[in-house]
Protein backbone atom coordinates (compact mmCIF):
# COMPACT_ATOMS: atom_id res chain seq x y z
CA UNK A 1 0.00 0.00 0.00
CA UNK A 2 1.07 3.57 -0.72
CA UNK A 3 -0.37 6.45 1.27
CA UNK A 4 -0.02 10.16 0.51
CA UNK A 5 -0.81 12.65 3.26
CA UNK A 6 -1.15 16.39 2.62
CA UNK A 7 1.22 16.35 -0.36
CA UNK A 8 2.10 19.78 -1.76
CA UNK A 9 4.51 20.58 -4.58
CA UNK A 10 5.46 23.86 -6.26
CA UNK A 11 7.66 24.86 -9.19
CA UNK A 12 8.91 28.44 -9.46
CA UNK A 13 6.54 29.49 -6.65
CA UNK A 14 3.54 28.08 -8.53
CA UNK A 15 1.75 25.38 -6.55
CA UNK A 16 1.14 22.31 -8.73
CA UNK A 17 -0.19 19.96 -6.04
CA UNK A 18 -2.22 21.15 -3.06
CA UNK A 19 -2.84 19.04 0.03
CA UNK A 20 -3.28 15.69 -1.74
CA UNK A 21 -4.46 12.78 0.42
CA UNK A 22 -4.71 9.38 -1.28
CA UNK A 23 -4.38 5.67 -0.66
CA UNK A 24 -3.24 3.28 -3.40
CA UNK A 25 -4.18 -0.28 -2.55
CA UNK A 26 -2.26 -3.52 -3.19
CA UNK A 27 -3.72 -6.04 -5.61
CA UNK A 28 -5.65 -3.31 -7.40
CA UNK A 29 -5.13 -1.17 -10.48
CA UNK A 30 -5.04 2.40 -9.14
CA UNK A 31 -5.47 5.09 -11.81
CA UNK A 32 -4.56 8.77 -11.63
CA UNK A 33 -6.51 10.78 -14.21
CA UNK A 34 -6.84 14.44 -15.11
CA UNK A 35 -6.38 16.81 -18.01
CA UNK A 36 -2.94 17.97 -19.16
CA UNK A 37 -1.41 20.32 -16.62
CA UNK A 38 -3.60 19.09 -13.77
CA UNK A 39 -0.65 17.81 -11.74
CA UNK A 40 -1.15 14.07 -12.17
CA UNK A 41 2.32 13.42 -13.62
CA UNK A 42 3.91 15.47 -10.83
CA UNK A 43 1.98 13.36 -8.32
CA UNK A 44 3.16 10.11 -9.92
CA UNK A 45 6.79 11.26 -9.91
CA UNK A 46 6.43 12.44 -6.31
CA UNK A 47 5.13 9.01 -5.29
CA UNK A 48 8.16 7.39 -6.93
CA UNK A 49 10.50 9.86 -5.22
CA UNK A 50 11.67 11.56 -8.43
CA UNK A 51 10.28 14.87 -7.13
CA UNK A 52 10.96 16.01 -3.59
CA UNK A 53 7.68 17.33 -2.18
CA UNK A 54 7.46 20.64 -0.34
CA UNK A 55 5.05 19.49 2.33
CA UNK A 56 3.34 16.28 3.44
CA UNK A 57 4.36 12.64 3.67
CA UNK A 58 4.40 9.58 1.43
CA UNK A 59 4.33 6.14 3.02
CA UNK A 60 5.15 2.76 1.50
CA UNK A 61 3.24 0.66 4.01
CA UNK A 62 4.60 2.21 7.23
CA UNK A 63 7.82 3.64 5.74
CA UNK A 64 7.91 7.41 5.19
CA UNK A 65 10.03 7.88 2.05
CA UNK A 66 10.02 11.66 2.48
CA UNK A 67 12.18 11.21 5.60
CA UNK A 68 14.70 8.87 3.95
CA UNK A 69 18.25 9.60 2.84
CA UNK A 70 19.54 8.54 -0.59
CA UNK A 71 20.86 5.19 0.66
CA UNK A 72 17.49 4.30 2.22
CA UNK A 73 15.62 5.44 -0.90
CA UNK A 74 17.83 3.24 -3.06
CA UNK A 75 16.78 0.21 -1.01
CA UNK A 76 13.10 1.08 -1.42
CA UNK A 77 13.54 1.54 -5.17
CA UNK A 78 14.55 -2.11 -5.45
CA UNK A 79 10.87 -2.82 -4.72
CA UNK A 80 9.66 -0.55 -7.54
CA UNK A 81 8.99 -1.25 -11.19
CA UNK A 82 8.47 1.73 -13.51
CA UNK A 83 7.07 1.88 -17.05
CA UNK A 84 7.90 5.26 -18.53
CA UNK A 85 5.88 6.89 -21.30
CA UNK A 86 6.75 5.36 -24.67
CA UNK A 87 8.62 2.52 -22.97
CA UNK A 88 11.91 4.47 -22.71
CA UNK A 89 13.97 1.52 -23.89
CA UNK A 90 17.69 1.85 -24.56
CA UNK A 91 18.03 1.91 -28.36
CA UNK A 92 21.59 0.57 -28.28
CA UNK A 93 20.63 -2.48 -26.20
CA UNK A 94 18.83 -5.58 -27.39
CA UNK A 95 15.42 -6.49 -25.98
CA UNK A 96 17.09 -9.03 -23.68
CA UNK A 97 19.68 -6.52 -22.48
CA UNK A 98 16.95 -3.96 -21.81
CA UNK A 99 15.03 -6.39 -19.59
CA UNK A 100 18.23 -7.48 -17.80
CA UNK A 101 19.21 -3.88 -17.05
CA UNK A 102 17.62 -3.68 -13.55
CA UNK A 103 19.11 -7.06 -12.69
CA UNK A 104 22.56 -5.75 -13.56
CA UNK A 105 22.01 -2.83 -11.19
CA UNK A 106 20.32 -4.47 -8.23
CA UNK A 107 20.71 -8.27 -8.25
CA UNK A 108 23.51 -10.67 -7.44
CA UNK A 109 22.35 -13.28 -9.96
CA UNK A 110 24.73 -15.03 -12.31
CA UNK A 111 24.54 -14.13 -16.01
CA UNK A 112 22.72 -17.38 -16.69
CA UNK A 113 20.15 -16.63 -13.98
CA UNK A 114 19.66 -13.07 -15.27
CA UNK A 115 19.06 -14.34 -18.80
CA UNK A 116 16.60 -16.98 -17.61
CA UNK A 117 14.69 -14.45 -15.50
CA UNK A 118 14.57 -11.90 -18.36
CA UNK A 119 13.28 -14.47 -20.87
CA UNK A 120 10.69 -15.66 -18.32
CA UNK A 121 9.39 -12.08 -18.00
CA UNK A 122 9.33 -11.61 -21.77
CA UNK A 123 7.32 -14.80 -22.13
CA UNK A 124 4.97 -13.62 -19.36
CA UNK A 125 4.08 -10.54 -21.40
CA UNK A 126 3.54 -12.77 -24.44
CA UNK A 127 6.77 -11.97 -26.24
CA UNK A 128 8.62 -15.00 -27.59
CA UNK A 129 11.83 -15.19 -29.64
CA UNK A 130 12.37 -11.42 -29.64
CA UNK A 131 15.25 -11.22 -27.17
CA UNK A 132 17.89 -10.61 -29.84
CA UNK A 133 15.96 -7.85 -31.61
CA UNK A 134 16.53 -4.14 -30.97
CA UNK A 135 13.86 -1.53 -30.11
CA UNK A 136 13.95 -0.11 -33.63
CA UNK A 137 12.93 -3.54 -34.96
CA UNK A 138 9.73 -3.98 -32.93
CA UNK A 139 6.33 -2.25 -32.85
CA UNK A 140 5.13 0.33 -30.33
CA UNK A 141 2.94 -2.19 -28.53
CA UNK A 142 5.84 -4.64 -28.31
CA UNK A 143 8.09 -1.89 -26.92
CA UNK A 144 5.58 -1.25 -24.17
CA UNK A 145 5.42 -4.94 -23.34
CA UNK A 146 9.23 -5.07 -23.18
CA UNK A 147 9.07 -2.10 -20.80
CA UNK A 148 6.55 -3.97 -18.64
CA UNK A 149 8.78 -7.07 -18.65
CA UNK A 150 11.70 -4.89 -17.52
CA UNK A 151 9.53 -3.33 -14.81
CA UNK A 152 8.55 -6.72 -13.30
CA UNK A 153 11.92 -8.43 -13.64
CA UNK A 154 12.84 -7.67 -10.00
CA UNK A 155 9.44 -8.91 -8.79
CA UNK A 156 8.39 -5.48 -7.49
CA UNK A 157 5.84 -4.80 -4.78
CA UNK A 158 4.95 -1.51 -6.46
CA UNK A 159 4.43 -0.87 -10.19
CA UNK A 160 4.19 2.63 -11.66
CA UNK A 161 3.17 3.34 -15.26
CA UNK A 162 3.18 6.73 -16.98
CA UNK A 163 0.73 6.76 -19.91
CA UNK A 164 1.38 3.10 -20.91
CA UNK A 165 -1.07 3.38 -23.84
CA UNK A 166 0.27 6.62 -25.26
CA UNK A 167 0.50 6.47 -29.06
CA UNK A 168 -1.00 2.99 -29.33
CA UNK A 169 -4.02 1.92 -31.36
CA UNK A 170 -7.19 0.96 -29.41
CA UNK A 171 -6.75 -2.81 -29.75
CA UNK A 172 -3.13 -2.73 -28.60
CA UNK A 173 -4.14 -0.47 -25.70
CA UNK A 174 -6.64 -3.10 -24.56
CA UNK A 175 -3.89 -5.76 -24.67
CA UNK A 176 -1.65 -3.57 -22.47
CA UNK A 177 -4.52 -2.82 -20.05
CA UNK A 178 -5.41 -6.49 -19.68
CA UNK A 179 -1.78 -7.41 -19.14
CA UNK A 180 -1.30 -4.80 -16.39
CA UNK A 181 -4.52 -5.93 -14.72
CA UNK A 182 -3.46 -9.59 -14.83
CA UNK A 183 0.03 -8.88 -13.46
CA UNK A 184 -1.34 -6.70 -10.66
CA UNK A 185 -3.57 -9.49 -9.39
CA UNK A 186 -1.10 -12.28 -10.11
CA UNK A 187 1.71 -10.67 -8.08
CA UNK A 188 -0.50 -8.69 -5.64
CA UNK A 189 1.31 -5.47 -6.59
CA UNK A 190 0.29 -1.93 -5.76
CA UNK A 191 -0.09 -0.65 -9.32
CA UNK A 192 -0.40 3.09 -9.99
CA UNK A 193 -1.09 4.20 -13.56
CA UNK A 194 -1.18 7.75 -14.86
CA UNK A 195 -3.48 7.82 -17.91
CA UNK A 196 -5.61 9.82 -20.33
CA UNK A 197 -7.18 6.67 -21.77
CA UNK A 198 -10.89 6.59 -20.94
CA UNK A 199 -11.14 2.94 -21.94
CA UNK A 200 -8.56 2.15 -19.24
CA UNK A 201 -10.65 4.04 -16.70
CA UNK A 202 -13.82 2.09 -17.47
CA UNK A 203 -12.15 -1.32 -17.97
CA UNK A 204 -9.42 -1.62 -15.31
CA UNK A 205 -9.88 1.35 -12.97
CA UNK A 206 -10.52 -0.50 -9.72
CA UNK A 207 -9.52 2.68 -7.86
CA UNK A 208 -9.58 6.04 -9.67
CA UNK A 209 -8.15 9.35 -8.42
CA UNK A 210 -9.14 12.47 -10.38
CA UNK A 211 -6.77 15.43 -10.08
CA UNK A 212 -8.14 18.83 -11.10
CA UNK A 213 -6.03 21.99 -10.99
CA UNK A 214 -3.67 20.43 -8.47
CA UNK A 215 -6.39 19.25 -6.07
CA UNK A 216 -7.92 15.85 -5.43
CA UNK A 217 -11.34 16.43 -6.95
CA UNK A 218 -12.81 12.92 -6.78
CA UNK A 219 -11.95 9.30 -6.02
CA UNK A 220 -13.85 6.07 -6.39
CA UNK A 221 -14.13 2.99 -8.62
CA UNK A 222 -14.79 2.58 -12.34
CA UNK A 223 -18.32 1.46 -11.42
CA UNK A 224 -19.04 4.61 -9.42
CA UNK A 225 -17.47 6.98 -11.92
CA UNK A 226 -20.22 6.53 -14.51
CA UNK A 227 -22.80 7.98 -12.14
CA UNK A 228 -20.89 10.81 -10.48
CA UNK A 229 -22.39 14.29 -10.26
CA UNK A 230 -18.98 15.97 -10.03
CA UNK A 231 -19.06 18.68 -12.70
CA UNK A 232 -15.30 18.86 -13.39
CA UNK A 233 -15.03 15.07 -13.64
CA UNK A 234 -18.02 14.80 -15.96
CA UNK A 235 -16.58 17.47 -18.25
CA UNK A 236 -13.32 15.53 -18.39
CA UNK A 237 -14.82 12.07 -18.86
CA UNK A 238 -17.67 12.85 -21.22
CA UNK A 239 -16.10 15.50 -23.43
CA UNK A 240 -16.45 13.17 -26.43
CA UNK A 241 -19.80 12.44 -28.06
CA UNK A 242 -19.20 8.67 -27.87
CA UNK A 243 -18.60 8.70 -24.12
CA UNK A 244 -21.71 10.82 -23.60
CA UNK A 245 -23.79 8.33 -25.61
CA UNK A 246 -22.44 5.41 -23.56
CA UNK A 247 -23.33 7.18 -20.33
CA UNK A 248 -26.83 8.01 -21.53
CA UNK A 249 -27.47 4.37 -22.48
CA UNK A 250 -26.21 3.13 -19.12
CA UNK A 251 -28.38 5.71 -17.39
CA UNK A 252 -31.46 4.45 -19.22
CA UNK A 253 -30.66 0.84 -18.26
CA UNK A 254 -30.29 1.88 -14.62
Amino acid sequence: MIRAEGVCKSFDKKEVLTDIDAVFEPGKVNLIIGKSGSGKTVLLKSLIGLHAIDKGKIFYNDRDITAMNNKQLKEVRKELGVVFQGGALFDSLSVLENVKFPLNLFSSMTEKEKTERAIFCLNRVNLNNVENLYPAEISGGMKNRVAIARAIVLQPKYLFCDEPNSGLDPLTSIVIDNLLHELTHEYDMTTVINTHDMNSVFEIGEKVLFIHEGHKEWEGSNEEIMYTNNKALNEFLFSSKLNRMVREKLGKKG
